[in-house]
């Protein structure tokens, strides 16, 4: 009974081990593994820059009054469109009309002063001919001939004073006219009044700078500034397509073309006008900032649902291929300059195959060469390795378990 107890398990481990150096003596088998794959097709690759802007008008000007007074008549109100020389407002003119009448009387007094000049000038002439005819039978003496002639000539020079008087004058009444004229500030151009700044009854200074009345905008056509990162910018030309959307209509693209990218970008314009102290203390810890460029093109805006100030999303094409062979881009492997794709074969193994890439967008991917359309290819990897197949052992005991 002993001898048994003993005996049953040095069995069973005799046996296990016998199985297992029998099953590691068999052939491998292998089991197909299936991988994701997707046939290359015919289609079109479009490579973009993303970028983002705001619309402005494509004319916009603050119209502003050139003269000191209190906003007598407001003629427009928001939104409201206007032509070129259109009747803006009026600012009380009392002190220019006092200044053009004063002028205009000064201007008067120095020609009747011209005027007097001129008839004592002919009476010094009379007299001075009188003179010579005398003192040429020494009826008079040199002394009174000389003094005629004195006469003649400060008489003369006096009304060329007058003149230079008189011109400069009439300089003091035009300049009195133009700033009477500018107590009604007309539009210079058309478009849309897009702010009223000053209301009736406020006081505007025109001393130091030109106070702003109203902003006028051409809104017929939009302007967009698109904010291009340096990364992109070296890609984006004139004359290329661009189109975007605005967030009230995420659907709608609305087209364009490049007409414009600045050299610098805006920080530039910051830097000149800071001080060289505070420029190189600024620059030290902007250097790490993000440097944009701006890209300007147009839209037509006839219906006018563009509105100023509109945040758009920009998209520009600065690639586009059609009707070539193209693969997802995740079907591609990259080793230094050289671009592989695994093709499945008709046995259902991958095959690795050099390709030509073209256009990619890190979605679609055009393939120039070494790949037809219709060919499938491996777009994920199993934990397995590179084959569509992996070893499997028999499982089956030649005992049953």
């Amino acid at each position: 009974m002993r001898l048994r107890r003993l005996l049953l398990p040095a069995l069973i481990l005799g046996l296990a081990g016998g199985y297992y150096l029998w099953q590691s003596r068999l052939p491998a088998q292998t089991e197909a593994v299936s991988l994701p794959s997707v046939a290359a097709v015919t289609g079109n690759v479009e490579e973009a820059v993303l970028a983002s802007g705001a619309l402005e008008p494509v004319r916009q000007v603050s119209v502003g009054a050139q003269v000191s007074g209190r906003v007598v008549s407001l003629k427009v109100k928001l939104g409201d469109s206007v032509k070129a020389g259109d009747l803006i407002a009026e600012i009380d003119s009392v002190t220019q009309q006092n200044a053009l009448r004063s002028a205009e009387a000064d201007l008067a007094a120095l020609k009747a002063q011209r005027a007097e000049r001129i008839a004592s000038l002919a009476y010094a002439e009379a007299v001075l001919a009188r003179q010579k005819q005398m003192v040429g039978q020494n009826a008079v003496s040199r002394d009174a001939y000389e003094n005629a002639q004195m006469t003649v000539s400060t008489t003369q020079a006096q009304i060329e004073a007058l003149d230079a008087q008189i011109m400069s004058s009439q300089v003091k009444v035009e300049t009195a006219r133009a700033n009477l004229g500018y107590t009604r500030i007309t539009a210079p151009s058309a478009g849309t009044v897009l702010a009223v700044v000053a209301q009736e009854g406020q006081t505007v200074n025109a001393v130091q700078s030109a106070p702003t009345i109203v902003v006028l905008g051409d809104v017929s056509t939009m302007t967009v500034k698109a904010r291009i990162s340096e990364a992109d910018v070296l890609r984006v030309k004139t004359g290329q397509e661009v189109y975007f959307s605005v967030l009230g209509a995420p659907e709608q693209r609305f087209p364009g073309k490049i007409s414009f990218v600045e050299p610098a970008p805006d920080t530039l314009k910051t830097q000149n006008m800071t001080s060289s102290s505070t420029t190189s203390s600024s620059s030290s810890s902007s250097s790490t900032s993000a440097v944009y460029y701006n890209a300007w093109f147009e839209v037509p805006n006839p219906e006018g649902r563009l509105l100023t100030s509109m945040t758009a999303q920009v998209t520009v094409i600065v690639g586009r291929a059609q009707n070539v062979v193209t693969v997802p881009s995740t079907a591609i492997r990259r080793r230094g300059p050289n671009a592989f794709v695994d093709v499945v074969s008709e046995d259902g193994k991958p095959e690795q195959r050099k390709i030509a890439v073209g256009l990619d967008n890190k979605i679609v991917a055009e393939v120039t060469s070494g790949l037809k359309a219709g060919e499938r290819v491996v777009t994920a990897r199993s934990g397995g390795g590179p084959d569509a197949t992996r070893p499997t052992r028999r499982s089956r005991s030649p005992f049953g378990f």
